[in-house]
């Protein structure tokens, strides 16, 4: 099983090491949804309407949707509270009854719906999504005070919809505003047992942010409950530790930077757990170099170098870093089981490829390319296709504006 694990996590890694550009990513580190929202559906919708669907006809295939909220409007629907959708759309089969959320194209001028949402009569929805309408321009910052509210919404369409924004934020805006959200509230949330495991990493971040500089009460519960989750063996393992590591930085550097060089140690651990460490790591070398100095943290990567499941992730990481003063010692690795893996010895390659001046580095190579010369260039060529930058987007002529 842990080896199954260590596979399935290795191929993620190198699916979104191929998919995205070098450099720390610009989105929230800790959060594990991105991509459209609900605000970004309504902006590329030609109309959105929310209502109850009656008169659903399986021979005509079609269901009338009885207007209650307008999200998006479009002139050609004129007052009408009434539509026929070209849709057929049967009754629920457990007989509970549901609101849709509709987003509407026009096709040869008649509307298409092209997406529901199906969400309790209760839902809150038209209201989430009128709010996120009126900030939608605002700064980002704004914006995310305004999502932070919804987080916890008993509707789970809204709140995961105000967690994915979270997550398509870029951390420097999300950094300034979190240090002004209510400590207290999201101490709140990480006790509560009903907290979703994949959002503690956002919540443990957040902490991090706003339980500093509050009093030393305040940053003492905060700390607290950032050590209870990683004082809890199924907590840390289910949650997304490495956001409850940075948290745990942020409110306490020297205790939290402890906490993560002792797991980075610790070899007994779980492979999850070390590579949360090892994430917690990354952040903070990315982001947050002011708790802990560059030495300190290429040493707490360097500790991986001789455990067989993660030698190569942390090989990669002081390539991307340029850390080319530890030839030496990514060389060393040669002697430890690490290196009967072939991913490890990829590593190697990899990083004294790009290592140059070093003599050590450039005689590995040449090991290498005796044994296999395509393997070699295909490692090479993979490494010119990851410092090649992305194409500049083209223009589109159908969007220029009109001279007159």
């Amino acid at each position: 099983m842990r080896g199954l694990l260590r596979h399935s996590l290795l191929v993620l890694t190198a699916t979104l090491a191929w998919a995205a550009p070098a450099g720390p990513a610009r989105a929230c580190p800790f959060c594990s949804m991105q991509g459209q929202t609900l605000t970004g559906e309504v902006v590329q919708a030609r109309m959105v309407l929310y209502g109850n669907l009656i008169n659903a006809n399986e021979v005509k295939e079609t269901t009338d949707l009885v207007v209650e909220a307008v999200v998006k409007d479009h002139p050609k629907r004129g007052q009408a509270k009434k539509l026929t959708l070209k849709r057929y759309i049967p009754p629920s089969l457990d007989g509970s009854k549901y609101n849709y959320l509709v987003f509407f194209d026009l096709f040869r001028g008649k509307f298409d719906p092209y997406r529901g949402v199906a969400v309790k009569p209760e839902s809150k929805i038209p209201d989430y999504l009128a709010g996120a309408w009126k900030v939608k321009d605002r700064p980002l910052g704004e914006r995310l005070q305004f999502f932070f509210a919804w987080l916890d919404n008993p509707d789970v369409e809204i709140s995961n919809d105000a967690y994915k924004e979270f997550g398509n934020a870029d951390y420097a805006d999300y950094k300034d505003m979190a240090g002004k959200l209510p400590a207290e509230k999201i101490i709140q949330w990480l006790k509560d047992e009903n907290t979703p495991t994949f959002r503690i990493g956002l919540y443990a971040s957040m902490l991090g942010h706003c339980g500093k500089g509050r009093g030393q009460k305040i940053e003492d519960a905060s700390a607290r409950a950032l050590k209870a989750i990683l004082s809890d063996p199924e907590k840390r393992v289910a949650s997304s530790s490495d956001g409850v590591m940075a948290g745990y930085a942020m409110l306490k550097p020297k205790e939290g930077w402890k906490y993560i060089t002792d797991t980075l140690k610790d070899q007994k651990a779980e492979f999850t757990v070390r590579f949360a460490a090892l994430r917690a790591v990354r952040f903070l070398h990315d982001y947050r170099s002011d708790l802990v100095g560059q030495k300190e943290l290429v040493g707490g990567v360097c500790t991986l170098l001789d455990q067989e499941d993660i030698a190569d992730l942390a090989i990669e990481d002081l390539r991307k870093w340029k850390q080319w003063d530890l030839a030496e010692r990514v060389l060393a690795v040669q002697k430890s089981a690490a290196f009967k893996q072939n991913i490890v010895k990829r590593a190697v390659l990899r990083y004294c490829l790009q290592c140059k001046g070093n003599k050590a580095a450039e005689a590995y190579v040449a090991r290498c390319r005796k044994q296999d010369e395509e393997a070699v260039k295909d490692a090479q060529e993979l490494l010119d296709l990851e410092a090649t930058p992305p194409p500049a987007a083209k223009s589109d002529p159908s969007k220029k504006k009109d001279p007159r």
